[in-house]
């Protein structure tokens, strides 16, 4: 029975670490660009930088994204785009009423890109967008894109249920989302330094959005239906 060697096994340890370091690496990276990102705007940050704050060399960054292009690309499907297959199936599998579907929604929204780092793309690529118009159709087609399909679904439900009045879906879309992109946008401009009393409690905004979208959206009881003569006659 041989006794094990103390060099050999150190090496094997230091080779498992590296192992190990260099799965991490992509997202190391990833969070790193998602950072500056979200801090610099897409233009202003350089991908030497990314690698530094990852703790890496710029060659071995791109050892794993060819480009800075292909580096955002990576960190939005990272953070948003590919979770919508999660999303769908969350849509799917919902038993309750569509109104709170939508509450669940616009909170699951927040809490998993809302408040996170992730929601600062969305004021990257509003304010970037027409500079990199190859990065702006990518955006449309996995975030914008698929995030209108899966509104427009809920928001289906509740008209198919009776629940919601008949809509233009496509602006009934824009309903929701307008005070979800407001609270966004805000989160990484004047949120940062608002004055005293001007401060948004986004538990609050959100509840106040949303129940005032549901009262808009309810159906309203119809109390009677019209005569020949254009009058209305009781409903039996």
């Amino acid at each position: 029975m041989t006794s094990s060697c103390p060099l050999r096994d150190i090496a094997a340890t230091v080779r498992a670490k590296r192992e190990r370091r260099k799965d991490a690496r992509p997202g190391e990276l990833l969070a790193a660009a998602l950072e500056l990102f979200v801090e610099k705007g897409f233009a202003a940050t350089r991908a030497e930088e990314v690698a530094k704050r990852a703790g890496v060399s710029k060659g071995t960054l791109f050892l794993y994204f060819s480009s800075k292009e292909e580096l955002f690309k990576a960190v939005v499907r990272e953070n948003i785009s590919g979770r919508f297959t999660e999303w769908n199936a969350e849509f799917e599998n919902f038993r309750g009423s569509t109104a709170d579907l939508l509450r669940y929604s616009v909170r699951a929204w927040w809490e998993r890109i809302g408040s996170t780092k992730a929601s600062g793309i969305t004021k990257l690529m509003m304010s970037e967008a027409s500079n990199f118009p190859e990065l702006a159709a990518f955006y449309q087609h996995e975030v914008i894109q698929p995030g209108n399909d899966l509104l427009r679904r809920v928001l289906q439900r509740g008209v198919d249920s009776g629940e919601f009045e008949p809509m233009d879906l496509k602006y009934g879309v824009y309903v929701v989302l307008a005070p979800m992109l407001f609270l966004a946008m805000w989160k990484h401009s004047l949120g940062t330094c608002s004055a005293a009393g001007m401060e948004i409690d986004p538990e609050h905004y959100i509840t106040a959005q949303v129940e005032t979208i549901l009262h808009g959206l309810a159906k309203r009881p119809t109390a009677g239906r019209p005569s020949a003569n254009g009058g209305l006659l009781p409903c039996g």
